[in-house]
């Protein structure tokens, strides 16, 4: 931001009330005329001298204008300007932010939404930031709010939800191209919120709902895959046995009635009996 100093007006003030001063010390005879006179110039001069004096803050920069002209840039610290002759605008060197109020925007793919966002900028030029534009801090909003509806509009709402940084740099290079003119630097836009409509909200909703059904499905089919692959071994390796599926079948009965006091009666097939006395047989090999 920039500030103006004008000390015409204290200049004159000051003028006044010593000129009012020293005619009342005339006429009173409490000094004479020459006496009045030298003292007139010694308080006009003294005045003239500390009227001009000016404080630059070490985040400031002095814009110096000479009857309207400019004629060069103060540095932070104590300076001195010509008074009527002479003024100053401060101007603040330090990073500033400007909000973007939300702007309604209509993305590539027709979807309205409502975007603000926030500009961090510079002066790296004070004496371009004053000469060359009225204010350079609306300006910055204002043509940043231009930049956001214009790269906004180009993309779809998915390019907008998933690449919000490479957006706020687009817009963000688009505005600094602009401001370099004018002494102004951008260091930075940020996209902030991205307002949707109600209607969009429900639907994006139920798509991410019916992505982690299709997820969870994927799962258990794997889950079950895994599996089937190993009773699939299981069952290969008791076929390389024999009986060993006889007696699969067999500790499976004994775990569906683990009661010795009660009696189930199964209806087994001859294959199964024929399994069990190829697995006595084979024990008895294994004996012997």
């Amino acid at each position: 931001m920039n500030r103006s100093s004008h000390p015409v007006s204290t200049l004159v003030s000051v003028l006044i009330y010593t000129g009012i001063i020293a005619y009342v010390l005339y006429v009173s005879g409490i000094v004479s005329g020459v006496s009045l006179a030298i003292g007139v110039i010694v308080i006009f001069a003294l005045v003239l001298l500390f009227s001009g004096l000016r404080i630059i803050d070490q985040f400031e920069k002095g814009i110096v204008l000479t009857l309207g002209k400019y004629t060069g840039t103060k540095e932070p610290g104590l300076n001195w300007i010509m008074p009527v002759v002479q003024t100053i605008q401060l101007v603040d060197m330090r990073v500033t932010t400007v909000d973007i109020p939300q702007q309604e925007v209509i993305t590539k793919d027709n979807v309205p939404v409502g975007i603000n966002a926030v500009v961090y900028f510079q002066v790296e030029q004070a004496d371009v930031a004053v000469l060359k534009i009225q204010n350079y801090s609306l300006a910055v909003s204002q043509y940043a709010q231009a930049a956001l509806r214009d790269v906004i509009g180009g993309v779809e709402l998915d390019s907008l939800l998933s690449e919000r940084d490479k957006l706020s740099k687009d817009i963000k290079d688009t505005v600094d191209l602009a401001t370099k003119a004018w002494g102004v630097d951008v260091s930075d836009i940020k996209i902030q919120d991205i307002e949707l409509p109600a209607d969009m909200k429900r639907i994006m909703a139920k798509q991410a709902e019916s992505e982690r059904e299709r997820r969870a499905t994927i799962i258990r089919s794997e889950g079950e895959f895994a599996a089937a692959d190993k009773l699939a071994q299981a069952a290969e390796r008791l076929s390389q046995v024999p009986g060993g599926l006889a007696m699969r079948t067999l500790a499976t009965i004994e775990k569906i009635n683990p009661d010795p006091s009660k009696t189930v009666i199964f209806a087994l097939p001859v294959e199964f009996m024929e399994g069990v006395k190829a697995m006595g047989d084979y024990m008895k090999d294994k004996v012997k």
